[in-house]
């Protein structure tokens, strides 16, 4: 099963004492936090990274999903294939790419699954619950040896979306922080050398 949407969130890194505290004024704990995985895909000379596009499998619990980002105007469109374990573990082992959708997506980028290699994998414990018309997510990440804290916030339109988020970050006394991507940080951590050996299979 596919689906195919338009992505608008806004994200800030976080600081461990803020995230520690934001949990703590919207009553949640660490305890709370459900944990997905996210393995990461690219071809070797990262052609999907180049034309700022992404590739994911994210397990969360017995469920998987594939999904390929593209950029958009504003945010990113999703396009994401609905797999069960089997059909992830022939994409873990190069057998086949079970996943219709998003294959058809990469040939029209003209892509093969074929050139694709599996990057690494980054852990996050999440806590996501509904914030004025959006979506809040805390997100504790952890991946090459390394971790990070980060708050995003999910909405359907950009402008008023922008307004309030800048608003939040204000009224938190949070300082805005340029954060790219997860995948976009676990790239950096990978290039500076962090086991490195682990990256490409």
């Amino acid at each position: 099963m596919m689906t195919k949407e338009l992505e608008i969130e806004f994200k800030n890194l976080l600081t461990e004492e803020e995230y520690l505290e934001l949990m703590d004024r919207f009553g949640y704990s660490a305890e709370d936090a459900h944990t997905q995985v996210n393995h990461y895909f690219d071809t070797t000379d990262f052609k999907l990274r180049d034309r700022r596009s992404a590739l994911r499998i994210r397990q969360k619990g017995a469920t998987y999903e594939c999904t390929l980002k593209t950029p958009a105007d504003n945010g990113f469109y999703e396009i994401t294939d609905k797999l069960d374990s089997q059909q992830v573990e022939e994409i873990f082992e190069k057998r086949s790419f079970p996943a219709p959708e998003v294959a058809a997506a990469l040939k029209e980028m003209g892509l093969g699954s074929d050139a694709l290699a599996l990057l690494g994998s980054l852990t996050t414990h999440r806590i996501e619950f509904p914030y004025e018309s959006g979506l809040l997510v805390l997100d504790h990440s952890e991946y090459l040896a390394t971790e990070d804290f980060e708050i995003e916030y999910e909405v359907s339109d950009f402008e008023a979306g922008k307004q309030r988020f800048q608003a939040f970050l204000r009224d938190f006394e949070i300082p805005f922080r340029s954060t790219d991507k997860k995948i976009s940080r676990f790239m950096n951590a990978a290039k500076k050398g962090i086991n490195t050996n682990k990256i490409i299979e």
